[in-house]
């Protein structure tokens, strides 16, 4: 009986086999394509992917890039996540024809593997200031009293300032990216080029120049490049292996692609306008609360978003003061004036809202022109109609039932029933009146009318 235990475990150990150490092996890669400006919702998508990459302890994340740059600010929240992420991070300048321009470059150099396709460039990391010639947090130092009267004097000292800003950022982000090369053993010598003198480089040149670490023809070369090469993170040696690798593509979630849409400063705009819009209608008629609850909506959507994005509030300011005096203009007729100021100081606002020149992150100024002359479409029509509603009759109201016709509902001498507006009303008369008989309404004291009866030529008139 022994035997034959023995004998039929041998054959199932026969069919099975052994567990292979590549099977044994097997890891998950991570892959993401960011095409694009680096704006807060591809900050959120790279976070979010990396920390399932991590969770997974995935071999490596692979991030296809393309890219003309993008806010600082996100930029730098990626880096941080590369430079502490256990979890290798390779990023690919993909397909033919793409680019790793300003921030992307960045990023280049961040990543424990920089690789590219032929035919793609990275470079001209130079920074844009969001306000040229002004730096948060700092003021420009005055002038001498000598030199205020002195117009020529002031101008040559406004350009100083302005130049030792400019110079002030510039080291800041050199001295930045040079640190990213040492961290990676990369060229930092162009890296500064790169950034002083917006200088680029092809994806050839770039491999010659050691600012990165492969040229690969497609995504498989690239993975057969990256089997055994040794990439340092977080102080340790790890050796890639691609070959029983299993490639997994994250795509953006819906929160992803809520956030990228409302950070899109046309759409905040648009928001914020319907927002307003929705306010002054849900205010000038109470408890319609469609225009006031889809307005709170949009204006608290696109405050979550100038939050985030590098707006000038002198613009913001200057456009809720010019939607401010349409309004008057509206309510109080002043002869254009006003409106004019209004529209003026709405479209300064308008173009003045996104404080930054990089590519992408600007206002569009269609969408500008279309916003305002709609503005003004409506404040004009609504001028146009207070103005007619002044010239017609008084309809409801005290002002309306003085000098009104009624009919004697009865017979009275002082205090009965008259019918007007077919409703019987109490009311007070000197003259004594007949059933059936017109009298006009000369006063109105509470719900009590006084009345007068008219005369035979008053009534056939």
């Amino acid at each position: 009986m022994m035997r034959l235990w023995l004998l039929l475990i041998s054959l199932i150990l026969s069919f099975t086999g052994p567990l292979t150490p590549a099977a044994a092996q097997s890891q998950k890669a991570f892959i993401i394509d960011i095409d694009g400006v680096i704006s807060p919702a591809t900050a959120d998508y790279f976070s979010r992917s990396l920390e399932q990459a991590v969770e997974a302890n995935a071999a490596f994340m692979l991030v296809r890039l393309d890219t003309p740059g993008g806010l600082d600010l996100s930029m730098r929240d990626m880096i941080k996540q590369i430079i502490s992420s256990p979890v290798p991070v390779v990023t690919y300048v993909t397909p033919g024809g793409a680019r790793a321009a300003s921030a992307g470059t960045y990023l280049l150099y961040a990543s424990h593997v920089a690789a590219m396709t032929p035919a793609t460039n990275l470079g001209a990391a130079t920074p844009v200031q969001v306000a040229p010639g002004f730096s948060p947090g700092e003021e420009k130092s005055p002038l001498p009293d000598s030199e205020k009267d002195n117009n020529q004097d002031a101008e040559k000292q406004t350009a100083k300032d302005d130049d030792a800003m400019t110079r002030k950022v510039v080291n800041d982000a050199v001295a930045y990216i040079k640190g990213l090369a040492e961290l990676r053993g990369r060229n930092a010598e162009w890296a500064e080029k790169a950034v002083r003198d917006a200088a680029s480089l092809t994806a050839e040149a770039a491999l010659k120049q050691n600012v990165i670490d492969i040229l690969a023809d497609n995504q498989r070369d690239l993975l057969q490049q990256l089997d055994g090469r040794k990439v340092n993170v977080l102080g340790s040696e790890t050796t890639l292996e691609t070959k029983s690798v299993t490639l997994h593509e994250i795509l953006p979630d819906w929160r992803n692609k809520v956030l990228e849409i409302i950070t899109n400063p046309n759409i905040a705009y648009i928001l914020m306008m319907i927002g307003i819009y929705g306010l002054i209608f849900e205010f000038a008629n109470p408890g319609a609360i469609v225009p006031g609850t889809i307005g709170s909506i949009c204006l608290l959507l696109a405050l979550f978003s100038f939050q985030i994005l590098p707006i000038n509030y002198a613009g913001l300011a200057l456009m809720l003061l010019g939607i401010a005096l349409m309004v008057a203009e509206a309510f109080q007729p002043s002869f254009g004036v006003l409106g004019l100021g209004g529209v003026a100081a709405f479209v300064a606002g308008s173009v003045m809202l996104i404080d930054t020149e990089l590519p992408g992150y600007g206002v569009n100024i269609g969408v500008i022109a279309g916003v305002t002359v709609s503005t003004v479409a409506f404040f004009l029509m609504a001028l146009g109609m207070v103005l007619r509603n002044r010239h017609h009759p008084i309809v409801s109201g005290r002002e309306e039932m003085i000098g009104a016709v009624c009919v004697a509902d009865e017979s009275f001498n002082e205090r009965g029933k008259v019918l007007i507006h077919s409703e019987r009303w109490t009311a007070t008369t000197r003259t004594p009146l007949q059933k059936g008989d017109k009298a006009i309404v000369k006063a109105m004291e509470g719900l009590t009318l006084e009345v007068e009866a008219m005369g035979k030529e008053e009534e056939t008139t």
